[in-house]
């Protein structure tokens, strides 16, 4: 009865604010912004307990709603770029812009996974030579980003796995939600969806809960959610043996080496969908039909985009 009290209120709130983060939109435009403070407190006993996904779809399906929600509020008359700065701190704003912006990520990481490949595959260097100076201000770019969250990870009790795990889903969700949120988002502006308040559903069953607690994903998802991660691990794995290739026929890895580690670090952090396509056996797998259909998708891509280059 509780539960279904907590639902009705949260269905209500995000009516009324025409949002489907209701509650950021509480902080930012019904605290913040009318001259509330915040103050920063961390219990050794946790305060509040609750009930999270435990499996990739609801993940997913979780993660494009919160998408869709703060891509609207970055889009509309309550943006904090626009309605922030009158009423509260320059600083709070940017605060607030920068977790409403979150899902615009999808972009990049889309181009960090196709383009460089791509380029790759058909034999176009993008990064420096190893002998270049300039090409280790590009490696301590890389190096420095992935540090700093190792950094953040360990100082708040986390471990290397912690660390690699997060890397990894921020992948997913990148290429996944972050993608069909903020499309979403743009759609609902211009009249041509509504927004969705289905609450995700938390319940499991058996094998599930198995492999949640066992730390394996579970891959029975959704073609919209499964086909983009099947795909660019596909195309990372022919760019990747393909580089390994070249280097070793023609001798010049240094012109090359940058975008073959690229490959190499996308296939390491997406271990687990390999595993799901050609390892597993149980019902959580990769369905194969989905690994021939991605693959298909593969090809098509290096077809058009190989037109592309060669224009």
């Amino acid at each position: 009865m509780f539960v279904c009290l907590i639902t009705w209120l949260w269905l209500q709130v995000g009516f009324m604010y025409h949002s489907l983060v209701e509650d950021y939109f509480t902080g930012f435009k019904s605290l913040h912004c009318k001259g509330w403070k915040s103050v920063y407190l961390n219990p050794s006993r946790p305060q509040f307990l609750g009930t999270s996904t435990t499996n990739l779809n609801d993940l997913l399906t979780q993660g494009t709603r919160w998408s869709s929600g703060l891509a609207q509020v970055l889009i509309s008359k309550f943006s904090p770029l626009i309605y922030g700065p009158p009423r509260m701190s320059l600083l709070a704003s940017m605060g607030y812009a920068e977790l409403a912006s979150f899902s615009i990520y999808f972009f990049p990481l889309w181009c960090f996974a196709t383009i460089p490949q791509l380029c790759l595959l058909n034999g176009i260097p993008l990064f420096p030579k190893v002998s270049d100076s300039k090409f280790y201000i590009f490696l301590f770019i890389f190096l420095s980003s992935l540090s700093k969250h190792l950094y953040e990870v360990l100082k708040t009790g986390g471990s290397i796995r912690i660390w690699r795990n997060e890397q990894r889903i921020w992948m997913i969700k990148g290429v996944t939600c972050y993608f069909y949120g903020t499309l979403n988002a743009i759609m609902s502006k211009l009249g041509l969806s509504e927004a969705s308040f289905v609450p995700t559903n938390k319940d499991d069953d058996d094998e599930q809960a198995k492999r949640y607690l066992m730390g394996i994903f579970d891959f029975h998802t959704s073609t919209m959610f499964l086909a983009p991660l099947v795909t660019l691990t596909i195309l990372n794995i022919v760019a990747f043996f393909w580089g390994v290739l070249r280097m070793i026929i023609t001798g010049d890895w240094e012109k090359m080496f940058a975008q073959v580690l690229l490959s190499f670090y996308i296939l390491i952090m997406g271990y687990a969908i390999i595993e799901g396509m050609f390892v597993r056996k149980d019902t959580g797998r990769i369905p194969p039909s989905m690994t021939i259909l991605s693959a298909i998708l593969s090809v098509i891509f290096l077809s058009l985009g190989s037109i592309v280059l060669m224009y």
